[in-house]
């Protein structure tokens, strides 16, 4: 492994014992790069510049480099599209809160997954990124804000769960308290259901809060805007749903967006409210992001509280997402797409993501 980022401090003596190392240098750069965000090798002053030279050669940094910023005007939302070391490009938005700052990134460069209302897909799937690569991103807007991020979440560009050893590389790395040392609690982890991944998270026993992306009711219209749900049926996501409920006491968290004549319906709020019943869990009811690309529309606010209130008389808990950013479309996948078609000579006015 020469992505140094990714590795961690036991890994990292091992390399630097093969360059005949002493084992404390490996827990100076570690710290320099995990504790104090040096994006450079100069930046770290008590090391020798020969070394620094070797270091420079043989474990590139591979920084994320700031391509685009977005800041609103409205609630101090920061969007980023960032260009990773072999030029593929990423998002990821700073959100700001009153008990301080989330940040969400990108697990993959694009998506394989297909969900006909999400923007991350229409840009098309490159690669999965190194547990350093998401870091970098956290690292990268930290500096950038000056303000120490508290709250991660996993939901930028991509399937974490099809990136799945990376990303937990990632969550180790994030929460050792040699570098961020961040809360397992303060992690949320989304997916749109990949199950078996799913069913191995649970073995792990991680106190970090998973998210499903369920957007619909039943088979029949999550087999139309989701294809996941063809290959693992909503029975059998919301099955080992209910069993990660019950054995790590954690609240699942389901992400549903709100698709004006697609999956708003009072009936689809019942169907909804009938299958979570009696499990540990939250509905965030997500109105979407209108994308030029898309035939979807967003439900209205009407509709909305309609389907809120149906979940709340059936004793599901369920809140509205606040939508933080929204004169800069603070969402993942459409600042990437947008940048790939003007590349192109292209036009395209919106920029989200979700």
């Amino acid at each position: 492994m020469n992505d140094i980022k990714s590795m961690t401090l036991e890994e990292m003596t091992e390399a630097f014992g093969g360059l005949n190392l002493p084992k404390f240098r490996a827990k100076q750069v570690y710290e320099w790069i995990h504790k104090h965000l040096a994006s450079d090798y100069s930046e770290m002053t008590n090391i020798p510049a020969t070394l620094k030279e070797t270091l420079s050669e043989k474990y590139p940094l591979n920084p994320c480099k700031i391509v685009r910023r977005q800041v609103s005007k409205l609630d101090g939302t920061v969007k980023y599209l960032f260009e990773m070391f072999d030029g593929d490009y990423i998002e990821s938005v700073v959100m700001k809160y009153k008990y301080g700052y989330t940040i969400c990134v990108s697990s993959q460069v694009g998506c394989k997954m297909g969900c006909a209302f999400c923007a991350s897909t229409l840009g098309g799937f490159k690669r999965s990124l190194s547990a350093g690569e998401i870091l970098s991103q956290i690292y990268t807007a930290q500096k950038d804000i000056g303000e120490r991020i508290s709250h991660i979440v996993l939901m930028g560009m991509g399937e974490p769960m099809d990136n799945f050893e990376n990303v937990l590389r990632f969550i180790a790395l994030v929460t050792d308290e040699k570098g961020l040392n961040l809360s397992m609690r303060n992690i949320s982890l989304s997916t749109c259901g990949v199950v078996p991944k799913i069913r191995e998270l649970l073995e792990r026993k991680l106190q970090l809060t998973l998210s499903i992306s369920l957007h619909a009711p039943n088979n029949e219209i999550r087999n139309k805007i989701m294809p996941v749900n063809r290959r693992y049926p909503i029975e059998e996501l919301l099955g080992i749903c209910r069993k990660y409920a019950e054995e790590t006491s954690r609240r699942i968290s389901f992400e549903y967006s709100m698709i004006s004549g697609v999956n708003d319906s009072d009936d689809c709020a019942r169907q909804l409210a009938s299958k979570l019943k009696g499990m540990l869990c939250h509905v965030n009811l997500i109105p979407i992001n209108e994308v030029k690309e898309s035939p979807f529309k967003p439900s209205d606010t009407e509709r909305i509280e309609r389907f809120v209130e149906i979940l709340g008389k059936s004793g599901i808990t369920a809140t509205v997402r606040r939508k933080l950013g929204s004169d800069i479309d603070a969402s993942c996948g459409q600042l990437r797409l947008k940048h790939k078609q003007n590349s192109s000579g292209e036009e395209n006015e919106n920029e989200n993501c979700s």
